[in-house]
């Protein structure tokens, strides 16, 4: 089950830094600009259309959901890159040097996946897509309430850990809608 997992985690990720190396080339990486919780609201944004969309059962706007769970999983990446890169000013980064950074973080995230799934035995794979949804909007509220209180956590987990949950989060669910196939 793991091997499945593992590959199936990088197929959907392959798929997301393709998108993410081509929307780098159409618009370079006019993305440096947001701030931190700008990033989180655009997650927002996108956790609560796929909401919405299941709960109303149909959709006006013909975007696929799946792009949106892709759009949650580079914005989580941008996110991480952009906390790995909080020390340079820069707004214009080639591909070449975001790559490595886009692997880190995928890389990083995976392994993360790797140990939880241990601990948990494959849950998710007995979860509704509607209920990790929610749980990504969750981990959504948990972040902007770290983003008011400066980061300071009491117990809790900090936002880059909150950051790759959703990314793993979104990666099972567009797993589950054979996004990745």
């Amino acid at each position: 089950m793991k091997t499945q997992t593992v590959s199936e985690y990088n197929q959907v990720i392959h798929l997301c830094k393709e998108l993410f190396k081509k929307k780098t080339i159409d618009y370079g990486t006019a993305w440096r600009i947001l701030r931190l919780p700008s990033i989180t609201d655009q997650i927002f944004i996108k956790a609560q259309r796929i909401r919405s969309i299941q709960e109303k059962g149909n959709q006006k706007v013909n975007d696929p959901v799946t792009d949106e769970f892709v759009g949650i999983i580079n914005y989580c990446i941008i996110a991480l890159i952009q906390i790995s890169l909080k020390n340079d000013e820069r707004l214009e980064l080639a591909v070449e040097e975001l790559e490595p950074l886009y692997d880190h973080w995928a890389n990083a995230t995976r392994s993360l996946l790797e140990d939880k799934n241990h601990d948990y035995g494959e849950a998710w794979r007995d979860m509704r897509v509607a209920s990790i949804t929610d749980i990504i909007l969750m981990k959504l509220y948990r972040v902007k309430q770290i983003e008011d209180n400066q980061g300071k956590t009491i117990v809790s987990e900090g936002i880059e850990a909150n950051y790759q949950d959703m990314i793993n989060y979104a990666v099972f669910c567009l797993i589950k809608l054979n996004y990745h196939a």
